[in-house]
């Protein structure tokens, strides 16, 4: 491609720190069983349209892998029915089925929610294994290379982009720096998904 007047003042991407790794192949997920990736995403579109989250509450369970879309599907039957609500469910339970191949989990906890606020705005590494996030619309989660300064200028991931992030459980010190983006005050939402590990007083 030959350059043109707004492609040739584009400075070139940021290289990728070696600990992260990022493809279009929902393989690469697979990347964060090496000891030093600590951040694995698979680039894709959201599956969803750009919905309405007015109403949307938020949505929070522990269940067996297997039974995680009938779980989702029951909590949509309390809202009035959108065609995108089952392939939200049949999302969720495909990205459950990932997540559960790279912990052995046989039960996950699963939160869906709205997000209007700044939610985990600051910097920070979960206290968790292995932590599976997307955003399905709107601003998606922000990260830190390595040794970065928390003043450094974020990473992100883009909606729909899939990230299994490495916490302290399994990487200590060198577990991911990430947070919520910003956007209180902004009119924004986004709709975000979480799957973890089950927390043991988490119900069935």
């Amino acid at each position: 491609m030959i350059p043109t007047a707004d492609t040739a003042t584009l400075p070139p991407p940021a290289p990728l720190p070696d600990h992260v790794r990022i493809d279009r192949d929902p393989a690469v997920l697979a990347t964060i069983d090496q000891p030093h990736v600590t951040l694995a995403v698979w680039e894709r579109a959201s599956p969803l349209p750009a919905p309405a989250l007015t109403d949307f509450p938020t949505i929070r369970f522990a269940a067996n892998t297997q039974g995680v879309a009938a779980k989702v599907r029951d909590a949509l039957a309390l809202l009035s029915p959108e065609p995108w609500h089952e392939t939200l469910a049949v999302d969720v339970a495909r990205l459950t089925m990932l997540y559960a191949t790279w912990t052995g989990e046989a039960r996950v906890e699963v939160r869906i929610e709205r997000v209007t606020g700044n939610g985990c705005w600051k910097f920070h590494a979960d206290y968790v294994g292995l932590r599976l996030i997307t955003t399905y619309c709107g601003q998606a989660t922000q990260w830190l290379p390595q040794d970065a300064p928390d003043e450094a200028v974020p990473r992100a991931l883009a909606a729909g982009d899939v990230g299994l992030f490495k916490g302290r459980e399994r990487a200590g010190d060198r577990a991911i720096i990430h947070r919520s983006p910003p956007i209180a005050g902004t009119g924004e939402d986004r709709l975000l998904l979480v799957i973890d590990a089950p927390w043991p007083e988490a119900d069935a």
